[in-house]
C-alpha cells in the first residue's frame, strides 16, 4: 500500500478521532472497538514508526487494571492528538491571528473552534475567568471532555455559574486558583496550546488582540501551567 501524503494522513486522523468509541466502553471486547483500535494503530505507525510501537503498548494495556487502563487511554488520546496537531501545523502552519478592536465575533469564533476540537481535556488559564466566560464558551465543550479552569480574580461570580452549568450539562468541570499567573492560555488535550492576548471574556472588545498557537515552546509552557494547576487551590463548587 503506498504511503499516504500528509494531507490524506491528517484527514484519516481527523476521522479516527471523530469516530472514537465512547470512553466508557472503549475497553470492552467488541468488534467495533477492535476495528477502531486497529485502524488507529495503523495510522500512528504510518505517521511515525516509533510512536506506533508505543501506541501498540498502550493498546495492550487498555484491558488491564483500572489505573493501567486509564493511563493507556490517556496515552492513546495524547498520541492521536499529537499526530493530528503536528500534521496540521506542518500543512497549514500554526494559528496566528491579529484581531482588530470590535471584531468580537471573529475572536469568539476562533476560540469556539479550538474548544470544539477537544476530545478529552481542556485547560483554561486566565485570571479573569467569570460567569460571562461560562455562558459564552462552555456550551461548546463536547460531551465527555474534562474542563479545568485556573482562575484568580472573579471567583465570586465564576464558581456559582460553573456549579449551575455543571449541574445542567453533566460536564466534568473543576476550578482552581493560583495567586501568580497572569497570561491567558487554553491547552487542548495536552497536545496543543494557544495564547490569547486578551482575557477570553474580553477578546477584541476593548482593544486589538492576538490568538497565537504555541509550538516550539509548547512543552515547557505546558509543564509550567500543569504545575500551577497541580499546586493551585481547589475551589468548592
Amino acid at each position: 500500500m503506498p504511503a499516504l501524503d500528509p494531507t490524506q494522513l491528517l484527514s484519516e486522523f481527523d476521522d479516527v478521532l471523530r469516530t472514537m468509541p465512547p470512553r466508557a466502553t472503549i475497553r470492552h471486547d467488541t468488534d467495533e472497538n477492535f476495528a477502531w483500535l486497529g485502524r488507529a494503530s495503523a495510522l500512528v505507525t504510518e505517521w511515525n514508526l516509533a510512536k506506533g510501537l508505543a501506541f501498540e503498548g498502550h493498546v495492550r494495556l487498555l484491558t488491564g487494571h483500572a489505573q493501567d487502563a486509564n493511563n493507556a487511554l490517556r496515552g492513546i488520546m495524547l498520541t492521536l492528538q499529537h499526530a493530528r496537531h503536528a500534521l496540521r501545523t506542518n500543512i497549514v502552519g500554526p494559528l496566528s491571528l491579529g484581531i482588530d478592536k470590535g471584531k468580537v465575533f471573529d475572536y469568539f469564533d476562533e476560540v469556539r473552534k479550538i474548544i470544539e476540537s477537544a476530545k478529552g481535556d481542556l485547560l483554561f488559564v486566565d485570571p479573569f475567568l467569570d460567569a460571562e466566560f461560562v455562558s459564552r464558551y462552555l456550551d461548546f465543550v463536547p460531551q465527555g471532555v474534562v474542563v479545568r479552569l485556573l482562575a484568580r480574580k472573579h471567583l465570586a461570580t465564576l464558581l456559582p455559574s460553573v456549579s449551575l452549568f455543571r449541574q445542567q450539562s453533566g460536564l466534568s468541570i473543576e476550578v482552581r486558583s493560583s495567586p501568580t499567573h497572569h497570561d491567558r492560555f487554553v491547552f487542548v488535550d495536552g497536545a496543543e496550546c494557544y495564547l490569547s492576548g486578551a482575557s477570553f471574556k474580553d477578546g477584541a472588545r476593548l482593544s486589538p488582540t492576538t490568538l497565537t498557537q504555541i509550538t516550539d515552546a509548547f512543552q515547557p509552557i505546558r509543564s509550567i501551567y500543569e504545575a500551577l494547576w497541580r499546586d493551585g487551590t481547589v475551589q468548592v463548587l
